[in-house]
């Protein structure tokens, strides 16, 4: 009795095993684990461009105007393949007649017939495009800095692909097409409301029409005002700006509905481009972003 006593005694006051195990327990072979920094300065670097920054007033403009003037350069070099273009511009209207949904061309005569509306219609077609979109980068740039370049960074890749569809797979307008009884209504009407139409004809590539920018472009901008916004009203207004532009690309008879298609395609690719550099979608991110001026040891005192 007397040692079955002590022994039940001395495992009740016995200290468990540690959770940790000890080192020389350790398998020879096991390299011991690094410290933090072995990541090396190639991770750190990497880290760091992903990292939202404020934006800079000046290297922004400067990057916007380079970033315009080479797409305009580059568009406008594609080879303007004419009989490329008047084929495709059939297939497509051959398409859409099999889908049933081929009514540019009613849209097109209907909107038309009312002169103030069309010619409201193409100048809203070749400026709204511009002001737009610039408008919202200088909206995002002041109040939404942490989020502005991952939403830039969909803005420009978007339009990069684009390119090389007007490389690929050149494209008429349906104002174009021949013996289809498309009108084109800035011709028509003598407005300046398209620079493929006109006088300003020369300076674009009139078969460039595939994906359409103007999709591309005005959904960025009502996604982004829809998905930012505050005001009830001004996030409405984001959602029909787009929802417009739809209606005024087919009634001045400068796209078919499948290039809109197009242009949702690559604003789709400029998304995901954007949530792999910066691991999520650009309106999730911080609104403002941390300040880089390290804080000094004098200020930590005072802030004790």
């Amino acid at each position: 009795m007397g040692e079955s006593t002590v022994n039940t005694q001395e495992s009740r006051t016995a200290t468990p095993p540690s959770p940790i195990p000890d080192e020389a327990a350790r398998p020879a072979t096991e390299d011991p684990p690094g410290p933090p920094e072995a990541a090396g300065p190639r991770t750190a670097w990497h880290r760091r461009l992903r990292t939202p920054r404020r934006p800079r007033i000046w290297f922004e403009i400067l990057l916007i105007a380079v970033s315009y003037y080479t797409y305009s350069l580059i568009r406008n070099a594609v080879p303007e393949q004419k009989a490329k273009a008047l084929s495709n511009a059939d297939w497509i209207w051959r398409t859409e007649h099999t889908l049933g949904i081929a009514v540019e061309r009613s849209i097109n005569h209907a909107v038309d017939s009312v002169t103030w509306l069309i010619i409201g219609m193409n100048y809203y077609y070749a400026t709204l495009h511009f002001i737009v979109t610039i408008g919202v980068l200088i909206w995002l740039f002041r109040s939404h800095p942490g989020r502005y370049a991952a939403t830039r960074l969909v803005l420009f890749s978007t339009t990069l692909v684009a390119l090389l569809g007007y490389y690929l797979y050149p494209l008429a307008p349906p104002r174009l097409m021949t013996g289809e009884g498309f009108i084109d209504t800035v011709a028509h009407h003598q407005t300046w409301g398209s620079m493929a139409s006109g006088n300003l004809k020369n300076m674009s590539n009139q078969y460039a029409a595939m994906p359409s920018m103007h999709i591309g472009w005005s959904l960025w901008c009502g996604l982004t005002i829809f998905a930012l916004a505050k005001a009830p009203w001004a996030r409405i207004l984001g959602l029909l700006y787009p929802a417009a532009t739809l209606v005024v690309i087919v009634s001045t008879a400068n796209h078919f509905w499948l290039d809109a298609v197009g242009g949702m395609i690559c604003l789709a690719f400029g998304f995901a481009v954007s949530a792999l550099w910066y691991g999520s979608l650009p309106y999730r991110l911080p609104r403002r972003v941390a300040t880089e001026r390290p804080e000094r040891p004098a200020e930590r005192q005072e802030a004790y």
